[in-house]
């Protein structure tokens, strides 16, 4: 029987297409489940609504539900509805009136919440090692070809030198912002429904604060109506923080592409890192970087999906938060395949040198010319005309050789100024103490 049959069973149709996608989903949340649900039993047991052995036997067998889960071993049946139906019913199996004892003073509503934001707390920690390797490369390539001049451009049109350096550490400074965001997605993450039951809360004497110590939560969703609220926006924050990342992805796997054309010819890649074509011998195509462009403009496409999924939904739960999942969870395995893809690609880049040397990148240099004569007391205006006049007339004269110091330019990139403000946010988040929280709730 589902957790809210009584006697009649839905129609069949009715079954299916509100149970959707449910088991497949729920499968990632099946070690959170457990995890909840063992929180929720300590705190139960504290109480008095279940006796010291009941509550011993059954965080005994949610643990050794979890080892299973660990080892692939755990499924949820075509005849159960979803994970916490699984997990109940093994409970029950086990234990008899123990298992079914371990849904007081909870609802499936705080019970996916919690399972939801474990799930995203988890998720979002894998995300940030993945991006601060990432990061790591983009500084260290930013270092090795800081003296390899290229093109800059606006509109794209020729503007003004650039180098590699720049390049490579632009996007890592945009990862510093785009964690920034990503902690703050963190941090709203990181709060505890559990104990907010159908979002009006429950008669029983709970312990909210205890399962939030035990699970590792910074702190509660105090209103339970707002602990039910928060499903939904939660997720819209935290993909928004994903599509930042995916922005800052997007935008680089475009200037890959653009670069590695035969008309730019920065860059290029070993052979078996790009692809061929079926009918020209010649092509090596960025196919990767295409891909990781796509991938990460549909990521950015999620914010607005959520916003639309929830518009109009009054306060309380509603069906169409069960969705959600199809949308947000696979978001997280997609990022952190792209930017191991673009890892892979940039560690093996080949920067092509003396790019500037070619005359045809000569107007590069004016606004350097403009700066000689504004050096020597000419005014700014006068000696913006000046170099205008001599490019119209053909005369124009100049020097690759450039000399830019001022922070965050050419000759000094910052990148350990850059590495300190990444650093910081990394340390911000308080992934040790969750950690040692799980652990001590799996001892």
């Amino acid at each position: 029987m589902k957790l809210w049959q009584k006697n009649i069973e839905s129609l069949k149709e009715v079954e299916k297409f509100t149970v959707g996608k449910d088991r497949e989903f729920d499968l990632q949340l099946a070690p959170f489940d457990v995890l909840g649900s063992i929180a929720h039993a300590k705190m139960l047991a504290e109480v008095g609504l279940l006796t010291n052995e009941e509550g011993d036997a059954l965080v005994k067998e949610l643990k050794e539900i979890y080892s299973q889960i660990e080892n692939s071993k755990f499924e949820i049946r075509n005849d159960i509805e979803d994970v916490h139906s699984q997990i109940e019913f093994l409970l029950t199996q086990k234990l008899g009136d123990a298992g079914k004892k371990i849904h007081s003073a909870r609802s499936r509503n705080d019970q996916v919440l919690v399972d939801i934001k474990l799930f995203l707390r988890n998720e979002t920690e894998g995300l940030v090692k993945i991006i601060q390797s990432f990061f790591e490369l983009l500084q260290s390539q930013s270092e090795k070809y800081k003296n390899h001049l290229f093109p800059g451009y606006t509109h794209l049109q020729l503007a003004m030198p650039s180098s590699f350096g720049l390049w490579f550490g632009c996007y890592a400074e945009s990862l510093v912002d785009d964690m920034i965001t990503l902690k703050a997605a963190y941090d709203v993450v990181n709060k505890n429904p559990l104990g907010s039951a159908a979002g009006y809360g429950s008669s029983f004497p709970i312990n909210r604060k205890m399962t939030t110590s035990l699970l590792g939560f910074d702190d509660l969703n105090y209103n339970v109506v707002y602990a039910q609220m928060g499903r939904g926006k939660t997720e819209r924050i935290v993909v928004m923080a994903l599509a930042n990342v995916a922005d800052t992805l997007s935008k680089l796997s475009m200037d890959a592409c653009l670069y590695l054309n035969q008309n730019f010819n920065f860059i290029s890649f070993p052979e078996e890192l790009t692809t061929g074509s079926s009918i020209m011998p010649h092509k090596k195509n960025p196919d990767v970087f295409e891909l990781i462009r796509s991938h990460c403009n549909q990521i950015k496409s999620l914010p607005n999906e959520i916003m639309m999924m929830t518009t109009n939904l009054p306060s309380g739960y509603h069906r169409d938060l069960q969705l959600l999942k199809e949308h947000v969870f696979p978001a997280f395995r997609v990022l952190k395949e792209c930017i191991e893809m673009a890892g892979l690609m940039l560690s093996n880049v080949v920067i092509k040198k003396d790019i500037l040397a070619d005359e045809k990148y000569k107007y590069l240099f004016s606004v350097e010319e403009v700066n000689k004569l504004v050096s020597r007391g000419i005014p700014f205006r006068d000696a913006y005309k000046k170099i205008g006049l001599d490019i119209e007339a053909g005369n124009f004269n100049y020097d690759i050789n450039i000399h830019h110091t001022h922070e965050g330019s050419i000759g000094n990139l910052c990148n350990a100024e850059i590495k300190k403000q990444m650093q910081k946010v990394v340390d911000s988040f308080p992934f040790a103490a969750v950690q040692a929280a799980i652990s001590g709730l799996l001892k």
